[in-house]
């Protein structure tokens, strides 16, 4: 358990300095990242640094790890991703494999507003709206 919350950890990390290459080398050579809402897999390390090399922002990307939770080889995370006006919440579940990222599994909520009819049985949660002000184009 000690290495699949070291390689998830490290991996945010690295990701929170925008370093692309150093976060793909936490992978197994034949990783796979898959974006499910998207329709679309990340195959390999070169591809994921090539498409976050790419991909568009207006400053750099921030990751704060909210939530961890580790049982054995898989790990969840609940991270909000931030760069400039853009925030957002990538819900992620890893495996882990000898230290080694081998799968991502990848969500991208977007924030909805709540129905006016359950406003009798619920209250806001006004950080969580907050912070979730604009979610990332994965397309």
């Amino acid at each position: 358990m000690d290495k699949t919350r070291s390689a998830i950890s490290e991996f945010w990390r690295r990701m929170n300095v925008n370093d692309w290459v150093s976060a793909a080398a936490l992978f197994a050579r034949d990783c796979t990242i898959d974006w499910p809402q998207s329709g679309e897999r990340i195959r390999g390390a070169a591809n994921f640094v090539a498409l976050n090399s790419a991909y568009p922002a207006d400053a750099p990307w921030r990751f704060e790890v909210r939530s961890l939770v580790v049982d054995g080889e898989s790990g969840v995370t609940e991270t909000t991703v931030s760069s400039g006006d853009v925030r957002a919440t990538a819900i992620s579940m890893f495996t882990v494999k000898n230290g080694q990222i081998t799968h991502i599994r990848e969500f991208w909520p977007d924030p909805y507003e709540a129905p006016d009819w359950r406003a009798q049985w619920v209250e806001k949660l006004q950080e969580d709206r907050q912070q979730a002000v604009a979610a990332p184009d994965q397309g």
